[in-house]
């Protein structure tokens, strides 16, 4: 009997795992949510830093972060 409880409890930590995995995950998509547009900015300018492509900038800045979102397929791509 005692068996079974510890069990139990193992199985209890590992749904608090989940839990607190699943927070991270919807605050984390909160938070690109609301600063999208700032961060895809800064990669941007990191970007051209770099040497990449200044045109490829552009595009991705131009848009705002909701009507990319929109744009996507099932698969994530444009």
């Amino acid at each position: 009997m005692k068996k079974h409880r510890k069990n139990s409890k193992s199985g209890q930590g590992m749904v608090e795992y989940i839990i607190i995995v699943v927070i991270i995950a919807i605050a984390a998509i909160a938070v690109f949510g609301v600063f999208g547009d700032r961060i895809r900015a800064l990669l941007g300018g990191a970007t051209v830093e770099l040497g990449g492509d200044q045109s490829a900038v552009n595009e991705a800045t131009e848009t705002e972060s909701a009507e990319w979102i929109k744009n996507l397929d099932r698969t994530g791509a444009r």
